[in-house]
Formats: C-alpha cells, sequence, structure tokens
C-alpha cells in the first residue's frame, strides 16, 4: 500500500463505502506487522563523545565512561525479541559490550573498536541470514 494515495487507499480498503466516507474526517492508523527482517545494520567509525551522549551511553551502567575512540554498531530486527539472540551472537563473535538492547523496539547499539564492531555486525546479519532465514540488509560503515 506503500506509495498510493489517500483516495486509493480509501477505495481499496471500503470499496461501495468510499462514496459515503468522502469528505470525512477519518482517523487512519498504521499498524506493522513483524516480519523476519534485520532492517538496520550500520557501523559508525570511532565517534566524538557528544554522539554517545545523545545516544546515553553515557548514563546509568556507562556513567563515567570514556567511549570517546570507539565505534558504534546499530541493528534493528522485526520480530523485536530477536534482539535477545543478535545480542548473545555479538558479545560472543567479537569482543564488544552491549551499549544498548531493548526487545519491545527490536534496538541494539554495540560499543568498541572499529574492527570488533564491524565483525560483531556481521556475525549477527550472517547468523539472520543463513541460520534463522532472516531477510536482512547490506551492513553500512560510516
Amino acid at each position: 500500500m506503500a506509495g498510493m494515495t489517500t483516495r486509493e487507499l480509501l477505495e481499496k480498503l471500503y470499496h461501495q463505502d468510499y462514496e459515503k466516507l468522502k469528505g470525512k474526517k477519518l482517523r487512519m492508523t498504521r499498524v506493522r506487522v513483524p516480519g523476519k527482517e534485520v532492517c538496520l545494520a550500520h557501523v559508525l567509525s570511532p565517534s566524538q563523545s557528544c554522539i554517545y551522549q545523545n545516544l546515553g551511553l553515557h548514563i546509568g551502567v556507562h556513567e563515567g565512561e570514556d567511549h570517546t575512540g570507539e565505534a558504534i554498531g546499530m541493528i534493528r530486527f522485526t520480530p523485536w525479541e530477536a534482539v535477545v539472540v543478535a545480542a548473545d551472537i555479538a558479545v560472543k563473535s567479537a569482543n564488544v559490550e552491549i551499549g544498548f538492547m531493548d526487545r519491545f523496539s527490536g534496538s541494539l547499539i554495540l560499543t568498541g573498536g572499529l574492527t570488533e564492531v564491524q565483525t560483531a555486525v556481521e556475525e549477527v546479519v550472517k547468523f539472520f541470514k543463513e541460520v534463522l532465514g532472516f531477510k536482512t540488509c547490506a551492513v553500512h560503515k560510516s
């Protein structure tokens, strides 16, 4: 349904009811049905401290740690609970730390040396593609 106009969407969803609904205020709700997908895999080269602060990697269990010069790996999954498996694969495949993990949004942030973070992200994507049969994206680096 991506790329459809509101009219085309309403006609598709409501068929004959379109004329009755035309001109009325309607509330459209988007619902995302999780599939088996790694939708983001990105490695940020060693960053400045402001990046870590904006990601909240300087608070909580990381309070007082200086991550300046470390790389950041960001991965996002559906279904969201897959992040737990991804974190396990990441820490077993390279010397990285989990900076953030959220099983309600499927987000995983890894920190560590550039080579280690890149290896961890690549191994996670490879495992999800080859072993679990997920649709995966390419690993990007900036």
